[in-house]
Order: C-alpha cells, then sequence, then structure tokens
C-alpha cells in the first residue's frame, strides 16, 4: 500500500427536496472540478422554514480527496 496525501475541503449543499438532496447536490458539483473524491462528513444541518414547513435545506459537509502524484 502507498501512502498518500489529503487535501479536505468545506462544502454548503442546498436543496428543497431533502438534506440527502443537498449532500448529493454538493458532492456532484464538486466532482465536476475535483478529482479522486473520497469521503463526506457531515459537519451541519440548517434550513428555512414558511409557513410552519421545511422550506429548504442547507448541509454544511467536509470532503476528502487524494491529491495526485
Amino acid at each position: 500500500m502507498s501512502a498518500h496525501t489529503y487535501k479536505v475541503i468545506e462544502l454548503v449543499g442546498s436543496s428543497p427536496i431533502s438534506s440527502d438532496d443537498a449532500i448529493q447536490t454538493a458532492i456532484t458539483k464538486a466532482s465536476l472540478t475535483l478529482k479522486h473524491l473520497n469521503w463526506f462528513e457531515v459537519i451541519e444541518t440548517r434550513g428555512h422554514i414558511v409557513d410552519g414547513k421545511v422550506a429548504h435545506f442547507q448541509v454544511t459537509i467536509k470532503v476528502g480527496f487524494r491529491i495526485e502524484e
């Protein structure tokens, strides 16, 4: 097994559908410009309430990716 170096960034995904969709949105968008995405960790979940119902989700995640050799 060879040694690797990783970088960790913080992203905020949003969605009117669900917190899971907000996570997927952030990862999908990041994967357009970043290579070797390996893992994510949910840091914070918050949302917007309208008329007593959840109207929007925001999820802050840390994403780790491997730095190319």
